[in-house]
Formats: C-alpha cells, sequence, structure tokens
C-alpha cells in the first residue's frame, strides 16, 4: 500500500463522479453522491481492507461527506480540465453521425455518455452509445439531450 497522498484538511477535488454503491444511506443505489470537478477538505485519513487508503471528504457546496479512495482525488490547485458531460449523462449529435457512409445517429437521437476522455492536447471528448453503437465523439459535436426538450 502506498502512502497517504493528502493530509486532514487538504482541498481536493474529485476526479470522477461519484455515486451511491448501496452503501451511503439514504440514496438510492446508482444516485448521484458528489459530481466530477468538486472541491472537498479531508476529514480523517483510513484503510480498508487493510490495502487501500480511504479519506473521509467533506463536500462543503454539496452539503455531503463521502468516503473516498486516494486514486478519485487530486489536489484541489492541480490542473484541471472541465468537461460539460459525465457518465450517464443523455445527449443528441449536433449533427449527423456516421461510420462508412452509415448514418450512427441525427441530432435529437438519444446517446449516452459511457466514459469521458480527457487528452491535453485537444478538447475533451466521449464514448456515446447510440442504440447499439459506440462511437467516440468530440464535445463540440454534442448537446445535452434535455436542453432541446
Amino acid at each position: 500500500m502506498q502512502p497517504a497522498k493528502f493530509d486532514y484538511g487538504d482541498a481536493v477535488r474529485v476526479i470522477r463522479t461519484l455515486r451511491n454503491d448501496g452503501t451511503f444511506p439514504g440514496v438510492a443505489t446508482g444516485g448521484l453522491l458528489v459530481r466530477r470537478g468538486s472541491i472537498g477538505y479531508v476529514r480523517d485519513v483510513g484503510t480498508f481492507l487493510q490495502d487501500q487508503i480511504i479519506y473521509s471528504v467533506d463536500f462543503i457546496n454539496e452539503a455531503i461527506r463521502v468516503g473516498c479512495r486516494q486514486e478519485e482525488l487530486q489536489g484541489a490547485n492541480d490542473p484541471w480540465i472541465a468537461t460539460r458531460f459525465e457518465f450517464r449523462d443523455k445527449v443528441t449529435p449536433r449533427s449527423q453521425l456516421a461510420v462508412n457512409g452509415e448514418i450512427i445517429a441525427t441530432p435529437g437521437d438519444a446517446g449516452e455518455v459511457e466514459k469521458v476522455l480527457l487528452n491535453a492536447a485537444s478538447e475533451p471528448a466521449y464514448h456515446v452509445r447510440f442504440t447499439s453503437r459506440l462511437l467516440q465523439v468530440n464535445e463540440s459535436q454534442l448537446d445535452a439531450l434535455d436542453r432541446l426538450t
């Protein structure tokens, strides 16, 4: 097990959206706890199964305290790339998306973000599922589906 990276009072940013795995009371399993990019403060440091460091993090703006694994956190002042969409967000393409001439999705078609892809050399992109096809789509090519309805 590697040593703890953060200490009591450190400001940290959660690098992926945290959802209830069934251990957080009062929130449905799979329910949103904290959005990716939120900043919190380390309240305590402990271990789980003697091989994982777990931080108790107070997310003050969200009014919630959540246990986070070390790999889910970065320093609050470390470089950060904000994205418009997250895992499970419903999106639609701004124009037709095609593969080898086959139209996969058109504006208004529902897609779901399956993965956020970050690359400092370009804009954020996503793995988006449209019906049975998984496509890599740049952020600038997508709109939130709920914004159009």
